[in-house]
């Protein structure tokens, strides 16, 4: 079966494929490039770009970027973008994953627009006013939900303020890396997995006006992806997966540490976001379930939902510090993300985006599920 190709707005992509944007820093520049050059979208992380080019922003003695307008810096951003661009050699598209948790989130919006992104993604929250910060954009705004009540919320109130509704929408199950949209025990229920919650999406999507779903939180394979087309899917969100590329602007002890996962070592953490984490057992993991705290203060104030610092205090660790240390390869001190299924990378190893795009289009064998 050849996958459909996948048009949203004024984007069509030959490949029905959106790479999940991860940040800090795995999804830049390079990895998103890649991937919009196959012919699918490329996604840029706006989290933290003050890091990805140290020279634009002021610091403090630790290194950490003082401030929103230093953490999620609109030049580093501007770059990070443009270089995609370029390397994508026109083909496919470029995204940006923007929370709605960031602090300046209404700014980084505005600044990833006005850099060119083809795509506004937005999750960790509802998108409410999310048109009103690309007004004067033709730009493809994407809503990720994890229910078919939020999806409606949102549409409902993009009618009634903006006269426009989503151009497509991401569904998140529970099993992507990094921040659920669910309860802790919720994400184990059978009844919030992707198979169940996809038909319920789906027929709110037909009665809004056929709005295209994008499926998201687990989906592995080729096989994955016929499934989900074949429920009546447009398309699919694939993050964890592009991680071990060579292209992928993880370090090379980040995706090394990937390829020697067994199922156990991904679990849930509690976050200062106030969502369930997914995460790799690491050293600084380990000794945070022990009971180790490691808070130094906040300088970043870089998530509203962390208040300056307070929930990142109650918590034990900044989720942005302790990222953007692994973004560095300090396998010590970092939080490294992986998906549910992470633990089948040891049998893919480090591959090239284009080899990757074949295996998830068919075209390949998946050594994954040998």
């Amino acid at each position: 079966m050849a996958l459909p190709k996948l048009t949203i707005r004024k984007i069509t992509l030959d490949v029905p494929i959106i790479q999940g944007g991860m940040g800090v820093g795995i999804s830049w520049e390079n990895l998103a490039g890649a991937v919009a050059k196959e012919g699918a979208m490329g996604v840029v992380s706006a989290v933290g770009t003050g890091y990805r080019f140290p020279e634009l922003v002021k610091k403090d003695k630790l290194g950490r970027p003082i401030g929103p307008e230093n953490t999620h810096n609109k030049e580093a951003l501007k770059r990070i973008i443009q270089k995609a661009k370029e390397l994508s050699q026109g083909r496919g598209a470029i995204g940006v994953n923007v929370l709605c948790a960031i602090t300046d989130y209404q700014r980084v919006v505005r600044d990833a627009a006005e850099a060119g992104a083809d795509a506004i993604i937005s999750g960790a929250g509802l998108p409410l006013k999310l048109p009103e910060y690309v007004k004067g954009f033709d730009i493809a705004l994407i809503p990720i939900v994890s229910s078919a009540r939020a999806l409606k919320l949102i549409c409902q109130t993009w009618e009634k303020r903006y006269q426009r509704l989503p151009d497509a929408v991401v569904l998140e199950g529970p099993l992507s890396g990094g921040h659920q949209g669910f309860h802790k025990e919720d994400c184990f229920k059978k009844e919030y997995q992707l198979e169940s919650l996809l038909p319920e999406v789906l027929e709110e999507a037909k009665n809004l006006g056929d709005l295209k779903v994008i499926v998201a939180g687990g989906v592995w394979s080729y096989q994955d992806i016929k499934k989900y087309l074949e429920m009546g899917a447009s398309g699919v969100q694939i993050a964890t997966r592009f991680i071990c590329t060579y292209e992928c602007d993880a370090p090379q002890i980040y995706k090394e540490i990937l390829l020697k996962l067994n199922p156990e070592d991904i679990i849930l953490i509690n976050s200062p976001v106030g969502y369930p984490l997914r995460v790799v057992k690491t050293p600084f993991i380990e000794k945070f379930l022990a009971g180790y705290r490691d808070f130094k203060g906040c300088v970043s104030n870089c998530l509203t939902p962390c208040k300056k610092g307070e929930k990142a205090s109650q918590v034990g660790f900044c989720i942005a510090e302790k990222l953007s240390a692994a973004w560095m390869g300090n396998y010590e001190e970092g939080i490294f993300i992986s998906g549910a299924n992470g633990h089948l990378l040891k049998k893919q190893g480090i591959i090239r985006v284009k080899d990757l795009i074949a295996i998830l289009t068919g075209q390949k064998e998946d050594p994954t599920l040998q």
